[in-house]
């Protein structure tokens, strides 16, 4: 079942916190000193003890109220509010920006940095064979 028909569904709501940090059952588990199944159980169970969930808060990372609060309806309306932000703000500065370089003049003093350091290493291999 879903959370939207189970919305205290705590176990499914570990679940979701968990593949959202792209962490496997089997990490949750050694983190906790337990093993995947239990997990599995967890994550079916509707309810956790509070000392349990504890554990698990601190092994995700995150609060107990996090996870108690936890809603996939809101981690999409921030994540849709965080793009449409990024792609304005990169919209904005691509319009806005002007390097105040020549990149072609970045590559050529790179590519002398690059030689330099070339002919510095070759000195200095020349000179451990010389004193050799």
């Amino acid at each position: 079942m879903s959370t939207l028909l189970k919305p205290n569904h705590i176990g499914r709501k570990i679940s979701r916190i968990r593949e959202l940090k792209d962490m496997k059952q089997e990490a949750l588990a050694q983190a906790l000193g337990t093993n995947q199944q239990a997990i599995s159980a967890m994550e079916n169970s509707e309810n956790v003890d509070e000392e349990k969930l504890i554990q698990v808060a601190k092994a995700l990372g995150v609060s107990v109220e996090a996870i108690k609060n936890f809603s996939e309806e809101a981690i999409f309306n921030i994540i849709g509010n965080t793009i449409n932000n990024n792609d304005n703000a990169s919209m904005n500065s691509n319009i806005q920006y002007q390097p105040t370089f020549n990149p072609l003049d970045k590559v050529v003093e790179l590519y002398e940095r690059l030689v330099q350091a070339e002919k510095d290493k070759v000195e200095y291999l020349e000179k451990l064979l010389k004193g050799r």
